[in-house]
């Protein structure tokens, strides 16, 4: 079985939501967990969004990379260019990937422009976490 990290700045929303959609889409085909260079808890607005989709990220923890240390990782896939940057080298024959997505929790307007904002970036990782589990499971 493949263990798959995602990486985040804060592990509270870009990398819960892609931990949820790859565990949805990779099935028994692998084991997911996300962290974060620091930790912000999860965002309510993240397990809001995911519920709307049918995930139940709402159990889901919000995890520092130093936590997974001793898990060798066949990938490792980093959602925001700030963790990409700031990601700590730890020993590991992992595959690394990494793609950028906008930070929905920086979104301002009213609730439904947030709303729409966490929607359009949830369909992104969304695309994004069928297309790597196709690609490489």
């Amino acid at each position: 079985m493949k263990k798959i990290l995602v990486l985040c700045t804060g592990n509270s929303c870009r990398s819960q939501i892609a931990e949820g959609y790859l565990r949805h889409f990779a099935g028994n085909k692998a084991e997911v967990y996300s962290a974060g260079i620091e930790t912000h808890g999860v965002n309510p607005k993240a397990i809001a969004t995911m519920k709307e989709d049918g995930i139940d990220i709402s159990q889901h923890t919000s995890n520092n990379i130093d936590e997974y240390s001793n898990i060798d990782f066949d990938f490792v896939i980093t959602v925001c260019d700030n963790a990409k940057e700031r990601c700590p080298y730890f020993p590991s024959k992992a595959i690394k990937f990494h793609q950028n997505f906008p930070d929905p929790a920086k979104a301002t307007g009213t609730d439904e422009e947030i709303r729409e904002e966490f929607m359009r970036v949830r369909e992104m990782i969304k695309s994004y976490s069928q297309k790597f589990v196709a690609d490489n499971l």
